[in-house]
């Protein structure tokens, strides 16, 4: 297999080994700064692969990744793009709280709809649908109505 050289530099070096030693980083994190300071002492790619059981492209993607931006780019997952939350937690808190109420005149409980429509009176949730009420009281174990 053919190994390409690569040199860390001092101050990237003892990067690579303070996320090595301390535990506060993910796993893959971890082992990406294994393999910088592996290939940096030029461990072959199939010892490395063998030892921290990664596959030949997470090898070759490391190196590259370093080669291009440095520890940074090579080590720490790059913030995906995705669509932001339209409502926080406070919106989350409020849907809670009415679910929390008694229900409407002649019911026991309150239904979804129910609950749909009277988040929708509320600043800011005007567009807020049955299933995104359903995920919120989802996340914090509620069901509506019941006490």
């Amino acid at each position: 297999m053919r190994q390409t050289e690569l040199h860390l530099t001092d101050e990237d070096r003892a990067l690579v080994d303070e996320i090595r030693s301390k535990g506060q980083h993910q796993a893959r994190e971890v082992n990406r700064a294994h393999v910088l300071s592996s290939l940096d002492r030029g461990v072959p790619e199939a010892q490395i692969m063998a030892v921290l059981g990664v596959g030949r492209t997470a090898v070759w993607r490391t190196r590259a990744a370093y080669l291009q931006g440095g520890v940074e780019l090579a080590v720490f997952d790059v913030a995906r793009s995705g669509r932001p939350r339209q409502y926080g937690t406070d919106d989350e808190a409020r849907v809670t709280a009415l679910a929390c109420l008694k229900p409407p005149a002649g019911r026991q409980r309150w239904t979804m709809v129910e609950l749909e429509r009277v988040a929708r009176q509320e600043p800011g949730m005007a567009n807020v649908s049955r299933e995104t009420v359903r995920r919120m009281l989802k996340k914090t174990i509620s069901s509506p109505g019941a006490s």
